[in-house]
């Protein structure tokens, strides 16, 4: 399989004001979409809730225009929040993401069985900020659908954090849930996190600050080589 593609949104990142930086942020989400991104997470937290649930709504807008469901089909990218499930629900995104100590993704589950329209029920896809193999091993019994197992290597912008290296993260793609490298990873290294087991990859600044279409294209062809 392909390895699976997830970019972290950072608009703090883009230059001008609050609103040029949102519409770049949007701009970027639907460049994302359009180069079949799985996975976008929408982590804006300083942002208050409100502000957040409309920009999370134009994210959806964005999604739903570059891929229209077809026969009740669930969209190619899948939008996740940071941390905020009312948000989720609210909005319609797929799913969404937890620091290591944050809620159990069971309980999220559960929160998320309720009836929508004609009694469907809601399953939100959970991931989780793991940083080491025994959280990982605890995401897996937690009920996540994947594991952000961070920093596989050193960051430049946190030079003082220690980087896992592939050997852990090798150790933490023994456990049963797919896990995806973050933190540090570029083109070049990006093999070697494949490599050692992992299924995809995470990242603000390899998606964020490149023409994201030739990024995927130069991640999918590790999984052709």
């Amino acid at each position: 399989m392909p390895p699976l593609l997830y970019y972290i949104t950072d608009r703090t990142a883009f230059p001008g004001d609050e609103l040029s930086r949102r519409r770049q942020l949007l701009a970027k989400i639907r460049e994302a979409a359009e180069a079949g991104i799985d996975y976008i997470q929408l982590r804006e937290k300083d942002l208050a809730v409100r502000d957040l649930e409309s920009l999370a709504r134009e994210a959806m807008t964005i999604l739903r225009d570059t891929q229209p469901r077809i026969a009740n089909r669930e969209l190619r990218t899948a939008l996740l929040i940071n941390s905020r499930t009312d948000i989720a629900l609210a909005t319609g995104a797929a799913g969404v993401h937890f620091p290591a100590d944050d809620l159990c993704p069971a309980a999220v589950h559960r929160i998320s069985q309720r009836s929508c329209g004609a009694d469907t029920p809601v399953r939100l896809t959970i991931t989780q900020a793991c940083h080491s193999p025994e959280q990982v091993h605890q995401a897996a019994q937690g009920g996540a659908d994947l594991a952000l197992f961070a920093p596989v290597f050193e960051k430049k912008d946190r030079p003082g954090t220690p980087p896992a290296g592939l050997d852990e993260l090798h150790q933490a793609c023994q456990h049963p849930i797919r896990v995806l490298a973050l933190g540090g990873v570029t083109l070049d290294n990006a093999a070697t996190c494949l490599t050692a087991g992992a299924a995809g990859i995470a990242a603000i600044r390899l998606f964020q600050d490149h023409d994201i279409a030739e990024v995927a294209r130069g991640l999918r062809l590790f999984h052709r080589s």
